[in-house]
């Protein structure tokens, strides 16, 4: 069963920075495209960034140039570096896995995500 850990959320200070970590167990990062989403209040789960097994990235319009997705496979651990943050990047964030023929759905259960809150 795979198991998804955010954490590293916290309350900041627009232009402040942030580390989101996501650690899993059940399932090898490396060989899997991971993802991180957001989900503002009363606003539908969105992704914010994603990482290939190859180490290709892609990102929202939204986070390009402030988000960094990166990961270390010997942790098995995934990264989202937020910088320059925003009060519209608050959210709570999550990670998982992408399907791996269909970018659109992901393969584990949620986890409990990561209150990431920017004030103005």
């Amino acid at each position: 069963q795979v198991q998804l850990v955010e954490s590293g959320g916290g309350l900041v200070q627009a232009g402040g920075s942030l580390r989101l970590s996501c650690g899993a167990s059940g399932i090898t990062f490396s060989t899997n495209t991971i993802a991180w989403f957001r989900q503002a209040p009363g606003k539908k789960r969105d992704l914010v960034a994603s990482i290939t097994s190859d180490g290709n990235t892609n990102y929202a319009d939204s986070v390009k140039g402030r988000f960094t997705i990166s990961r270390d496979n010997a942790k098995n651990t995934v990264y989202l570096q937020m910088n320059s943050l925003k009060p519209e990047d608050t959210a709570v964030y999550y990670c998982n896995v992408l399907h791996p023929r269909v970018a659109s759905l992901v393969v584990a259960s949620w986890g409990q995500g990561t209150q990431v809150t920017v004030s103005s």
